[in-house]
């Protein structure tokens, strides 16, 4: 009765309403309040501030959801495992990334490898998808730098060089390459803090003894392209992320080693689950068959 309760519970935590955890999990909604509000008189704990339709946890009801995501997790991984032993026909494995470009090519392998498999992707920040791999709302998580978290096991995946990209009409826009000293005083628009992107460009600003004039943060890559593609400054990328357009001009920077990195990374006591050991097959199948991270 209690594993009712609580999957009831965790439905309602996790979609933010009854009617929204009903559809979830194909129960009828009086069914849902009706378990919820048992739960809550047999142990006198409060764990939702019912306002109108919407719901909010109470801290109780937020200690639990910590619990319920782990046990709801292991059930997702028992499905898994017996799915593992029957060919892999059915599952589920989620991924989060902080961007499409390294993810892509994950993914594609796994699908092609594990075409019964279901696939889900988010997109979003490094906090953002570390935080989910913590609460485990992703199973996997594609990063471009390594946690210092205990809790977390990461793989290195991939290696990419920095490269400036301008629009068309800029004074450098005609050059092979230039040398970071070169960026003194350019009008730069940056990505927000946190971007890895940003943090690798203002190091080796910093280590070469330039300043540079940050005329605007953006907190989206699309964003960005749209600033320095009207002339507004310079931005920075990963090479891999530089998609060739008619209005921008990629220039690499030929003194200074700025670099980011991919990894992919998983809670550490779910590294042997059988769908996460299968995706890191496939992603150290991919870095064997390129060169070797420089």
């Amino acid at each position: 009765m209690i594993y009712t309760w609580l999957r009831s519970f965790h439905a309602v935590a996790q979609t933010g309403g009854f009617t929204a955890a009903a559809q979830a999990i194909n129960v009828g909604q009086p069914t849902i309040t009706s378990q919820v509000k048992s739960l809550e008189e047999y142990y006198s704990v409060e764990l939702f501030h019912r306002r109108g339709r919407s719901v909010e946890l109470t801290d109780a009801g937020q200690d639990l959801f910590v619990i319920t995501r782990s046990f709801m997790s292991r059930e997702e991984e028992a499905r898994d495992l017996l799915s593992a032993y029957g060919g892999f026909q059915t599952g589920q494995l989620k991924v989060g990334a902080v961007g499409p470009y390294h993810a892509t090519e994950m993914l594609s392998a796994f699908h092609n490898k594990y075409p019964e498999l279901r696939l889900t992707v988010a997109i979003g920040n490094s906090r953002e998808m570390v935080e989910q791999l913590i609460n485990y709302s992703v199973d996997i998580g594609v990063l471009a730098h390594v946690e210092d978290d205990p809790r977390i096991f990461a793989m290195p995946y991939s290696r990419h060089p920095v490269v400036t990209f301008m629009q068309k009409e800029h004074p450098l826009a005609k050059r092979k390459s230039i040398r970071i000293e070169e960026l003194e005083g350019q009008s730069v628009v940056l990505r927000e803090h946190g971007s890895t992107t940003r943090l690798a460009f203002e190091e080796a600003l910093t280590a070469a003894g330039v300043s540079i004039e940050p005329v605007m943060e953006i907190g989206s890559r699309e964003a960005v392209w749209l600033a320095v593609a009207r002339g507004i400054g310079i931005g920075v990328v990963s090479d891999i992320e530089f998609i060739p357009h008619r209005d921008l001009r990629c220039v690499p920077i030929s003194n200074a080693n700025i670099y980011t990195t991919a990894h992919v990374n998983c809670l550490a006591e779910r590294k042997e689950t059988r769908l996460i050991e299968a995706f890191f097959e496939v992603c150290r199948d991919l870095i064997i068959s390129r060169p070797a991270i420089n």
